[in-house]
Order: structure tokens, then sequence, then C-alpha cells
């Protein structure tokens, strides 16, 4: 049975926001946007306007349909629109045109990034969101109708200082904070939502996120990083990304790979505070660049490792 066009592409705008998490899976895209409304209506149309917006991007510069319909097109467009209600003021007319570009300059930046690493098989990740993102909160503070005299919305805390004790209320918080921050939301049960999602769209995804945030929070506790830190996800978000690619979606699940996806988050935890210190001149937003690059890396090597095999 044919699905009628406006179904069709409500399909394909929900497979968008899932595929942050590579799940291309609409009952997640539509447990993901739920989450994204309890954080705030705000940015529940946020995310839903970026998806739409590239996958609509996608089908106009006729890039491959099935990578359009399987919502890899909306993916980083979700991200960046996320992103700019997250940092500037989401109520200015001027932040919704950004998203708007933002979300159709991404389409055109994953186009190109698969271009140039197909031929070494590295998926492009969100690895345009990051360049997208990184470009608009460095170029904010210089356009005044994106960035009030009185100042922009605070940087995302760089994690340097603060007291490093962990309660157990810090613990389960950033356990699903780490869910949550990869769609830039702190709130532990919005992360809990997330995790609910992914959950939804298989036992596996469900159980590598899980993997990745609690390796987030050991290392983190290993190396004593800030209480505050942890509770908010802002270590951890990477991490969870990482566990996920390294197991089942990027490499075949098993043991091996299990235990190389848990070597990869804590290289992703630690990573995290590093490229918060080396963006911290404009605001320090690592976005998920421990992400990227962590898992490009650890990618690059599978095939030099015989227990470990692609998919």
């Amino acid at each position: 049975m044919v699905r009628p066009l406006s179904v069709k592409l409500v399909v394909e705008v929900l497979r968008g926001v899932a595929q942050v998490d590579f799940m291309p899976s609409a009952v997640c895209g539509l447990l993901f946007v739920v989450a994204l409304f309890a954080a705030g209506w705000q940015y529940g149309v946020y995310g839903l306007l970026g998806s739409a917006v590239s996958t609509a991007a996608g089908y106009g510069l006729r890039l491959r349909r099935d990578t359009v319909e399987a919502g890899l097109t909306g993916c980083n467009g979700c991200l960046v629109a996320l992103g700019c209600a997250v940092f500037l003021d989401p109520g200015r007319p001027a932040t919704v045109v950004v998203a708007v570009l933002g979300a159709v300059v991404a389409v055109v930046v994953t186009a190109g990034l698969g271009v140039l690493l197909e031929g070494r098989g590295l998926p492009a990740l969100t690895a345009p969101f990051c360049l997208v993102a990184t470009a608009v909160t460095v170029a904010a503070p210089g356009f005044r109708r994106l960035w009030p005299e009185s100042g922009g919305p605070a940087a995302l805390p760089v994690p340097a200082t603060g007291g490093t004790g962990l309660s157990w209320e810090h613990l389960w918080h950033g356990f699903f904070a780490n869910i949550g921050q990869v769609f830039l939301m702190p709130q532990w049960y919005v992360g809990l939502l997330f995790l609910a999602g992914l959950f939804a769209a298989g036992r596996l995804a469900g159980l590598m996120a899980c993997v990745g945030s609690a390796t987030a929070l050991l290392t983190a506790r290993v190396f004593g990083a800030p209480a505050e830190a942890v509770e908010q996800g802002v270590l951890g978000y990477s991490s969870v990304l990482v566990a996920l690619a390294l197991c089942g979606v990027f490499v075949a699940p098993d043991g091996w790979s299990a235990a190389y996806a848990v070597l990869g988050a804590a290289a992703a935890t630690v990573l995290t505070p590093a490229l918060g210190a080396v963006t911290a001149p404009f605001g320090g937003h690592a976005f998920t660049w421990p992400f990227v690059l962590t898992t490009l890396l650890f990618l690059a090597a599978v095939p030099a490792i015989p227990r470990l095999r692609r998919i």
C-alpha cells in the first residue's frame, strides 16, 4: 500500500530527528520529538523545523532518494536548528531565518563531506552540524539582531572548576542528562524520554546508549570531573553517540565491539573538556566534535583489527 505524500513526508521528518542517534525509525523520532517538547515547546518546533527544511532541501537538490527517505538528510539540520534555539534567542525572527539557512547549508556540507569521506568508507556523522553551529555561534555576536547588546545566552560550562564529590543524585541525573545532551538538552527527564525512544527503536541501541552514558560517568569519576558538569551531562553526550556507533551501527555487534565501544566512549569523555578548552575563547561550545573525531579515528582503525568487522 502506497502512503499518501503527506504521511510519507511526516515519516521522513521524524526519521530525520531519530537519525541524530542513528535510528531510521519514525516511532523513535516521534518519541524524540515528545522529549524535545517536554524540554520546551520552542525546542520541539525548532527540531521539527530543522529536520523538515533539510529533508525538503535534500529533495530540492535531488540527493539520493533512499538517503533522504531514511532521514539521513534531516538529522544535521535538526541539530543545527536546535543549536540556534539553545544558543540564540528562539523568539527572534532572525534566529528562525538562521535556523532555516543553517539547515539548508548543513545538507550541502553533508553532501560535500560524503564525497570526501566515501572513498575511505567513513561517514560524515554530525560533522556538518558541528561546522555550521560553530560558524553561527562565533559569528552571532557580530550581528545585532542575533546577539542583543546585553549579551546572548550563557555559554555551555567548560568543565574545569567546581567540587568533584559525586552524590547519587549527581550520578543518576547525569546518566540520563548524558543522553539528553546529544540534543543539547540537560534535563534528566528529557534524557529518559530519549532513552525510551532508543529502546523503542531496538534493544541494542538502548543498551549501548546506557553503556556509553555509564562509561562517561565512570571515567568522569575516576579523573575527578566537576560534579555540576557530570550532572548536566556536558561530559557524556559524545560517549553515548560513540558507543552507539561502534557497536551496532557501523561495527558488527559482539563482545569485542562492545569492549571497543567502551574504550571509545572513555576516550570521548576525556576529549570533551579538551575541546571545550580549545573553544573557550568563543564560548566553549565543543558540540559533538568529540564524538566525530573519536568515532572517525576508531572506525578508520577497524580494518586493521581482525577481531572487529564493519557493517
